[in-house]
């Protein structure tokens, strides 16, 4: 048997990349991917760049969900991990309290600089950092029920997708965990009337929407907090995609002077390298869960404090820091709303513009103009949803700039560039957002053919599913 050489195996099988995916993994997604012309093999990465394996280079505007807030294979992790690997560390002893999951909670604690926010619990994601801080809130408070927004997203496994405002994402897999109920975004008196009862453990919500790119009204999450308080519930913010820095603060929740019971964060925390996530929490809270020696371990993720991904954590913390990437998103995000602004001025496709920092997200509506209503009830009586990737496929296919629609059947394209990205590329974006929204108005031409394209395959599969 030949010695393992992970270089001469990648080198031998690239480009079987959808093949095997169709064969082992997720045979509906990679015929989404060949669908829509983003069936690329990327086989390389850096700061803000993806290259195809012919050498293409393309602007990385979803930074993997925001994961790569500090860019891709950032040069100060690669190193970190590399030398701590070359030290041959005790890594998940289980039966120890390891060094480095210390530090990481210590640098959490100081960057999230809250009032009574002291404690950290280490998950491997972010739908597993909302898994714990569901059950934090029910074992503190003995109470069962959560409360969530309409839009929310909050992760995919049993509980979090039980606090999902998604339909598409709960389809078919019955119930979920109980006790969790849907508030209307902003409508305070709904909540109100839900936590008078007395039995609601902890109001969850995003900062900045996910889905969609929503954001609450000024005084939303603030008197939400106070009727938190008031009535004995637990305040839960959702910071896996708005934390560290992404919405031009450290955390979403500052834009509004909040204090949350409970913090979760994960995704740009990995460096985009080994996968981390954390519920920060008050020790009161905490406490209560972990009441006694024999409940010491009531709680407990196997991966949870590995090493590489703590390095990962304190490395990536270290260059938010040292390269003043919130402010970076703070500012590049002003650039391009007012790139943004100037195209709404000239396509009257552009319906709104909303978002803080490098979170942004552009909604498209009915034009006003006769042609380009039909146009636009042409394209939304095909599908719903299809307006919006209509403008993301030409983005890739024409202008190499990797971006994606904010949510099924939305007229929203979100976009999440790395927080390194610097002013030529949020030109080089809204220049090329110009020339689609240009091609928008010709009834022919290559993003209609796309479209085309698109429904054809749609309706091939529409069909096959119900043969």
């Amino acid at each position: 048997m030949m010695p393992f050489d992970i270089h001469k195996l990648i080198e031998s099988r690239e480009g079987e990349n959808y093949a095997l995916h169709s064969n082992y993994i997720n045979p509906q997604f990679a015929k989404v991917l060949k669908t829509i012309g983003f069936d690329k093999v990327y086989t390389k990465a850096k700061g803000p760049y993806l290259y195809d394996k012919d050498g293409n280079e393309y602007l990385d505007f979803l930074s993997g969900y925001g994961v790569f807030a500090i860019g891709r294979n950032h040069p100060k992790i690669k190193l970190a991990l590399t030398e701590f690997i070359d030290k041959d560390r005790a890594n998940l002893v289980q039966m120890e309290a390891p060094l480095l999951s210390g530090l990481l909670a210590e640098a959490l604690i100081k960057r999230v600089n809250q009032d009574g926010i002291d404690t950290v619990f280490f998950t491997n994601s972010g739908t597993e950092s909302n898994e714990c801080a569901i059950k934090f809130a029910r074992g503190a408070t003995g109470r069962k029920r959560i409360l969530y927004l309409h839009h929310a997203f909050h992760g995919l496994s049993t509980g979090s997708l039980a606090l999902n405002g998604n339909t598409e994402f709960r389809e078919g897999f019955g119930d979920l965990l109980p006790g969790c109920e849907m508030i209307r975004q902003n409508d305070l008196n709904q909540l109100e009337d839900e936590l008078k009862k007395k039995d609601v453990a902890a109001f969850i919500y995003e900062p900045i929407q996910g889905k969609g790119v929503y954001i609450p009204h000024d005084d939303t999450l603030p008197q939400a907090q106070k009727l938190c308080q008031k009535y004995g519930t637990l305040a839960i913010a959702d910071e896996i995609q708005t934390g560290l820095g992404r919405t031009g603060k450290w955390f979403g929740f500052e834009h509004w002077n909040l204090n949350p019971d409970i913090i979760t964060v994960s995704k740009s925390l990995s460096g985009g390298m080994v996968p981390v996530g954390a519920t920060l929490t008050r020790r009161s809270i905490y406490n209560k869960v972990f009441s006694r020696m024999d409940r010491c371990v009531v709680h407990s993720s196997t991966f949870g404090q590995n090493d590489l991904a703590m390095v990962c954590g304190l490395a990536t913390l270290s260059i938010i820091e040292e390269e003043g990437l919130v402010e970076k998103a703070r500012m590049r995000g002003e650039e391009i709303v007012e790139g943004l602004k100037k195209l709404d001025a000239k396509h009257e496709w552009i319906k709104e513009i909303r978002g803080r920092g490098l979170m942004i997200g552009i909604e498209f509506g009915k034009p006003t103009s006769l042609k380009k209503k039909i146009q636009w009830n042409m394209v939304h009586q095909i599908n719903s949803g299809l307006f919006g990737e209509l403008i993301v496929m030409p983005l890739l296919a024409k202008h190499r700039i990797l971006t994606q629609v904010s949510g099924h059947e939305q007229d929203v394209v979100k976009i999440l560039p790395p927080l390194v990205i610097e002013p030529d590329h949020v030109g080089r974006f809204v220049t090329a957002l110009d020339s689609v929204l240009e091609e928008c108005g010709q009834i022919t031409g290559p993003m209609w053919e796309m479209g085309k394209n698109l429904v054809k395959h749609a309706l091939a599969d529409r069909k096959a599913a119900t043969a």
